[in-house]
């Protein structure tokens, strides 16, 4: 059974270790659409597999128009597909799409501030993608309108190929505008934003749902006000028949520390079921970043050992072993199919 000793913590008996002897699941990492796709080639036998995951979030970025045409412009060529109109850019992506999934690809992942909630037709964002192919600036109304149709586009593409959509909700990026015009994005000046997120969540997986493409979906906050807002949100499009189909993702960014991942691990296990949980990721492409997932299956251990000691669970080591393993392995190689 887990358990605390002293001020470290550690896993009594089998229950932690299981993990070390099961076979290496593959590093999912996240290239964009644009990316070459070679450098995916299967790994050494000694190795663990490394796969692709769809990020085409800049296919949403008409913002600014120069930007996005020289990127539409790029995928065009990549996909050997014209994409001077919405009908050739979504065949481009749609290529892009099977290209990932020739080389193992599983997964998608958005990073947003929010979910898009906007009807639009086809029609509708054929005209706002006319229009900024011509090089004018659409209003704010045309964004949200174009990123809900390629949000329910990109659904639509994950549902079809059996894949996992991972959204990552609630960061406020780039806030020194200084900083920003001297290095660039990413620089680190991003931080946790405090947008709402349930309707506009709402929104976009009813109308998935409602359609017959709500992929197997993994819900990311940056901000831990909304822990109780997603742990109940995938309670509500559940089919009954994949278990845990929407899952309350791993404390992510900010909250990969060991607060953070108690706070979500607690909402989870109030709100839902902690056992059919897929565990955590590593939201980074530094390989040194990789022993986080040792660092959050000590954290679980200690969040199970505090329940057994205060009686909310059981103290039977057979069950407890099965659940860490389950959480630390077990649960992501059947839900990701691996």
């Amino acid at each position: 059974m887990p358990e605390k000793q002293g001020k470290g913590i550690r896993a009594k008996g089998k229950g932690q270790k299981a993990h070390l002897r099961r076979r290496k699941l593959p590093l999912s990492l996240r290239p964009y659409p644009l990316s070459l796709l070679p450098r995916y080639l299967p790994a050494p036998r000694s190795l663990p597999k490394i796969l692709p995951t769809f990020r085409p979030d800049k296919a949403f970025a008409i913002a600014d128009p120069a930007a996005f045409n020289a990127w539409a412009d790029r995928l065009g060529t990549t996909a050997n597909t014209a994409t001077g109109d919405l009908a050739g850019f979504l065949d481009a992506l749609r290529k892009r799409h099977a290209d990932f999934a020739a080389l193992g690809g599983r997964l998608s992942d958005h990073g947003l501030e929010r979910c898009f909630a906007a009807e639009c037709t086809e029609r509708q964002a054929a005209a706002i993608f006319a229009k900024v192919r011509a090089g004018t600036a659409p209003d704010a109304a045309e964004r949200e309108q174009f990123g809900a149709f390629m949000m329910l586009f990109f659904g639509e593409l994950d549902a079809a190929a059996g894949w996992t959509k991972q959204l990552h909700l609630g960061p406020l990026r780039n806030t020194n505008a200084a900083l920003l015009r001297t290095v660039g994005a990413d620089a680190g000046c991003d931080s946790i934003g405090d947008l709402p997120q349930a309707h506009a969540l709402a929104w976009y997986l009813g109308r998935l749902a409602d359609a017959g493409n709500l992929p197997k979906t993994v819900l990311y906050n940056i901000n831990p006000a909304d822990n109780y807002v997603f742990a109940t949100m995938i309670g509500n499009f559940q089919d009954g028949i994949t278990a845990g189909k929407l899952q309350h993702g791993s404390g992510w960014w900010f909250l990969d520390q060991e607060e953070g991942m108690r706070w979500q691990l607690n909402a989870l296990s109030n709100q839902g079921l902690l056992s059919r949980f897929v565990g955590m990721l590593t939201d980074s492409r530094s390989f040194l970043s990789y022993p986080r997932h040792e660092y959050f299956r000590r954290i679980l251990c200690a969040v199970l050992a505090d329940d057994v000691a205060t009686g909310r669970l059981p103290d039977r080591p057979d069950y407890l072993e099965r659940l860490v393993a389950d959480v630390a392995h077990d649960n992501a190689a059947r839900f990701f199919g691996f």
